[in-house]
Order: C-alpha cells, then sequence, then structure tokens
C-alpha cells in the first residue's frame, strides 16, 4: 500500500521503481475479487436534467463528484472501492485554476482515496454548459 491509501480496501496499489511519487491518483491498482460497477460519465446534473452551476468549474466538479459517489452508493459500494477515474474537462487551463476548490470537492466525497486517474481535455459535451465530466471503475468486494 502506499502512502495515504487507506489499508484496509482489498486491493494492492501498483507504484513502479523509478516512477515520481503520485500524488492525487495512483499509477496502477490490482484488486481481487468482487463485483464490477462501471459508472456512467457524470456531470453536473440537476433532477431536471439540466447543468446545476453552468460557468463554474469548481462547483460542476462538486455536482459530479456527487453523482459519481451516489451512483457507487447505490451499488452498495464505497469511495475506496473505486479503481479508476476518468475526468474529462473543456478547458484544462480552466481545472488547474480552480485546482484547490476541485480537489476539496473531490476529498469531500471521496476522502483521501485516488484511484489510478486520467484528466483529458475534449471539444464538448453532449449536455449544454457541462465544463466538466467524470466516469469511474469500481470493483466492490464481496
Amino acid at each position: 500500500m502506499s502512502d495515504g491509501q487507506q489499508s484496509e480496501s482489498p486491493w494492492d496499489v501498483i507504484q513502479p521503481e523509478g516512477f515520481a511519487k503520485a500524488v492525487g491518483y495512483v499509477n496502477g491498482i490490482v484488486s481481487h475479487g468482487g463485483r464490477h460497477l462501471s459508472v456512467a460519465g457524470q456531470i453536473d446534473m440537476g433532477p431536471d436534467g439540466k447543468v446545476v452551476h453552468p460557468e463554474d468549474i469548481a462547483a460542476q466538479a462538486a455536482g459530479a463528484f456527487a453523482n459519481v459517489a451516489a451512483v457507487i452508493r447505490a451499488a452498495g459500494g464505497k469511495p475506496e472501492h473505486m479503481v479508476r477515474m476518468r475526468v474529462f474537462v473543456a478547458d484544462v487551463d480552466d481545472y488547474k485554476m480552480h485546482g484547490k476548490q476541485i480537489g476539496a470537492a473531490y476529498r469531500e466525497h471521496f476522502g483521501r482515496w485516488f484511484p489510478a486517474m486520467s484528466l483529458l481535455q475534449i471539444a464538448g459535451f453532449y449536455d449544454d454548459g457541462a465544463l466538466i465530466e467524470v466516469e469511474a471503475e469500481v470493483v466492490i468486494p464481496d
């Protein structure tokens, strides 16, 4: 288990020799059985199907993280069961500029558990006003 990882999770965190220390993510995770949950891309969508906080990437990140966490809980999982997260953004510079607020929102919903993560800038989203979308892979222990 690498620094900062929760020891109760049935995963092996992979940190290859010679790699820089991973901060805010891990390089790899090996799970040991369980049920696999794929969480579809979640945005800051409210019950009306619309983006709740247009033009505010930090607030949208908080909403997207809340929605990912809700799907995980609905399947009987916990944040530490997440093994992979992909974050898609319209503007990487906007994401970096609001990194502290986005990090705080992440920790509010997932604590200090960091799965293997990717951040990708894309040309656009299906939903008007979306600035960030988050998907996750989860392995819920048997």
